[in-house]
Parts: structure tokens; sequence; C-alpha cells
């Protein structure tokens, strides 16, 4: 009879472990669900390729993972983000610079309209893709993310003040060529 007792008592442990390592799971599950979207988006602010962006979700999600820091994370938003974009610049160094994306279908234009619509659409990215990476970088986040300064400064680990300069330096920039493009000139 001890015997039985013995292994009902080694088996405890291990059913424990089982229950402690599915609801482990469980909870991981639901920051992937909740924010999946979201570090594509990071990733594709950095990126600008569908095919890299999704590679680097799933990169950093294994390496949030695989980190036992996870479990302790305040806000899963500002970490994840700051891992996304840290992978995403990683994985970006030594490409070529990345394509204007397709277009979306245009639904309820005409042609012509759709046409002007999608050349003044590629004039923008082309424009936002020249900038230098530390002026496009804040200002994707900070125009297709909607983070404010100090949640960009947060993910890029710089100081917030920096962040500003950044984007107002972009954002003249852009206003400059946007002018120039405007006029006829390149």
């Amino acid at each position: 009879m001890a015997g039985a007792s013995e292994q009902i008592a080694c088996q405890e442990p291990a059913l424990a472990n089982q229950d402690t390592a599915g609801i482990r799971e469980e909870r991981f599950a639901g920051i992937v669900n909740r924010h999946a979207r979201f570090v594509f988006r990071v990733a594709y602010s950095v990126l600008r390729s569908v095919q890299d962006a999704e590679d680097v979700v799933q990169e950093t999600f294994l390496k949030v993972y695989r980190s036992p820091r996870w479990e302790q994370i305040a806000d899963e938003r500002a970490f994840l983000a700051r891992t996304a974009w840290r992978i995403a610049v990683d994985h970006r160094k030594g490409k070529p610079a990345p394509g204007v994306a397709d277009e979306a279908e245009w639904e309820g234009c005409d042609p012509e309209e759709a046409a002007i619509a999608s050349n003044s659409n590629q004039v923008v990215h082309r424009l936002i893709d020249g900038l230098p990476e530390e002026l496009r970088q804040p200002l994707a986040l900070s125009s297709f993310e909607e983070f404010s300064s100090k949640q960009i400064a947060e993910v890029m680990g710089i100081p917030e003040g920096t962040v500003r300069t950044r984007l107002m330096r972009a954002r003249q920039i852009l206003r400059e060529k946007l002018m120039a493009a405007m006029r006829g000139r390149p």
C-alpha cells in the first residue's frame, strides 16, 4: 500500500506543473491575441514589407516567450513595441530600401480618381521612405501608430526631446519636398 501512495505523491507535482504550464500558455496566447496586430504595425512601420513584418512578429513573440520576464511585464504594449522595433531595425540592416507597398483596391471611385489618389499616396510614401532612418522611424510611429512622443522615446530608447526634434525635422523636410513636388520639381 505504501507503494501506491508514493506513486500518487510523485504524480501530483507533475500534474501541478502541467496545470501551471497550461495556465502560462493560455496567458501568453492572450498576449499574442491582444497585441499581434499592433506588433505587426510597429514592424511594418520600420520595414515597409508585409512579409518581413510578419517574420518580425513571429520572432518577437518567440523571443518574448523564451524569456521568463514576460510574466512580469507592467506595460505589455510598450514592452512588445520596443522588442518588435529593435528586431525590425536589426532585420532591416543590410537590406535595400523597401519599395512602395501595393495600394488596396479603390471602391466607389472612378478609375481616374483612383489613379490620381494612388499617385498622390505613392508620392507621399516615396517621400517618407526617402527620409533618413533616424527621422522616418519616429514619424512612422507617430503618424501611423499614433504613438505619443513619450511612447516613441520608450520604444526607440532615446530622450523624448530628441523624438520631438526628429518629428519636427521630418515634417519640415516632408513639407518642403511635397511643396517642391507640387510645383513640378523633383
